[in-house]
């Protein structure tokens, strides 16, 4: 399964690698994916040789790489082949069975995605020297990689506004999400972003707070430097705990966990709650020099409000304290509204290598737009800032 390499004088040469430890990793960040620790060579190489991925959970990397003639990466894309739509959080579920109904195979499908991660960053990942045409390369090469796994389709998600555009342009379908993102006004304190609140909510926030200040919660927060392996271990069995009981499956290992801390210890937060001297719950995030993203999160008892203060209000002040811009708690969740989060657009691009469904599809998508702006002006009408104070 090669595409064919590029021969042409001062066109890169195109690789497939199955392996990004194939890759070297300075190379790779230097792309454009530094910024972005979902998108960091460091994460990628941890789900791969931490058992995340693979044939089990259905995620097989076809990383694809331009190299120029010195034999310098100069342009690349995170690209998987799938067996299922597990970890991805943008849903075609209904697309699959639509191929079902009709006869056809729906899986495999090719997707750029950093796994088990809804956060934006850029896919089509370019050196600031390469070649003009080399995003454009790099997308032809993954519909012609489609074409020969026999692959019924191409996605790339969460993909930046200016990617999205450059992917729409070029004949995929866009398809509009919605998340909930806090943006920091330069708040001195947590009292300070309160107090840009209708007083309803400020109030609410509080009394959720104090009860969880009252119950003798106390939290710890730790970067990579700072938690050893006890408190990985800890957080491990409570994120898996939690995921087996709501019938999900825990993809991410411990040893993944682990290997980020310790490759890029600045770039992880772990939340400790304990009670008692006990952990009774943790939440794990992300970190890059302007965002904190949310990711996971476990408990093994019940306190009142205590996952919205491991996992809004810790994380919040965690970016008043340290200067962030945004905080980007996951997908989905209404209930984020009213504790300062705002509705934001998420994009990803379609294409499917069946004419007659891509056409279906890209009119589905057209009128789920349409809604998707309606549902986004909704939930901002539902603003807990004063009207006076509104970001």
């Amino acid at each position: 399964m090669t595409p064919p390499n590029s021969k042409t004088a001062g066109t890169p040469t195109l690789r497939i690698i199955e392996r990004i430890a194939d890759i070297d990793g300075a190379a790779w960040n230097a792309l454009g994916a530094g910024p972005f620790p979902f998108l960091r060579h460091e994460f990628l190489s941890a789900l791969e040789e931490e058992g995340c991925l693979g044939e089990h959970f259905g995620w097989l990397p076809r990383h694809l790489t331009l190299w120029d003639a010195q034999h310098r990466l100069v342009a690349a894309a995170p690209l998987y082949l799938k067996f299922n739509s597990y970890g991805e959080f943008v849903f075609d579920w209904a697309w699959a069975d639509a191929y079902a109904r009709n006869g056809m195979r729906y899986y495999p499908k090719l997707v750029s995605a950093s796994p088990y991660t809804p956060a934006t960053g850029p896919k089509l990942l370019v050196a600031a020297d390469a070649p003009a045409q080399s995003s454009r390369l790099l997308l032809a090469a993954a519909q012609e990689l489609a074409r020969q796994a026999k692959a019924s389709s191409l996605h790339w998600l969460f993909t930046t506004a200016a990617e999205t555009q450059l992917l729409e342009q070029a004949g995929l379908a866009r398809r509009v999400g919605c998340q909930f993102h806090w943006k920091n006004r330069r708040y001195a304190d947590f009292d300070t972003f309160l107090a840009t609140l209708s007083s309803a909510k400020r109030k609410n926030i509080r009394k959720e707070r104090r009860r969880v200040a009252e119950a003798g919660i106390v939290f710890r927060q730790l970067d990579g430097h700072g938690a050893d392996h006890d408190d990985w271990e800890t957080f491990h069995q409570l994120y898996e705990s939690t995921f087996h009981r709501h019938g999900g499956t825990p993809t991410l290992s411990l040893g993944f966990f682990e290997s980020i801390a310790r490759s890029m210890p600045e770039c992880v937060l772990l939340i400790l709650a304990e009670h008692a001297s006990r952990p009774v719950a943790a939440a794990f995030c992300l970190v890059s020099d302007d965002t904190l993203y949310g990711r996971h999160w476990g408990c093994s008892a019940h306190f009142d409000n205590l996952h919205f203060e491991a996992c809004y209000y810790q994380g919040l002040d965690y970016c008043i304290r340290h200067g962030l811009a945004r905080f980007e708690p996951g997908a989905q969740g209404e209930h984020k509204v009213a504790r300062g989060f705002l509705p934001t657009e998420t994009y990803s691009a379609h294409w499917l290598a069946d004419t007659r469904f891509h056409e279906a599809i890209a009119r589905h998508l057209d009128h789920e737009r349409a809604g998707m702006r309606d549902y986004l002006a909704e939930m901002q009408s539902h603003s807990p800032y004063r009207a006076d104070s509104t970001p």
